[in-house]
């Protein structure tokens, strides 16, 4: 799904996950608070980051193993409509030799 741009609604995602990410730190490093609530706001942070991160790639990993199954079957198709392409030339140039053996 790439607009006119060839941006993928994947790479919008990370894009935005990651501004998300770089403000929500910025937010915490600028914002008058004592060292202990700015360290445990950070390890809030970092979990809550980590766990967004695993859902991402939870869901990049669902979608390509998907593509993949769907390449699989693809190639499985072409694979057998090639063959018996194949078998059908060979079939066809067996019997124009025979005519053009007997004639």
């Amino acid at each position: 799904m790439n607009d006119e741009r060839g941006f993928s609604a994947g790479s919008v995602i990370l894009a935005f996950v990651l501004g998300g990410i770089v403000g929500a730190g910025i937010a915490l490093l600028t914002a008058p608070q004592s060292g202990r609530e700015t360290r445990e706001k950070i390890k809030e942070f970092a979990d809550e980051t980590r766990k967004k991160a695993n859902e991402y790639a939870g869901q990049v990993k669902d979608k390509v193993s998907s593509a993949v199954e769907s390449g699989k079957h693809f190639v499985e198709e072409k694979k057998s409509l090639i063959s018996t392409a194949i078998d059908a030339g060979k079939e066809a140039y067996s019997k124009e030799k025979e005519k053009l053996s007997k004639g």
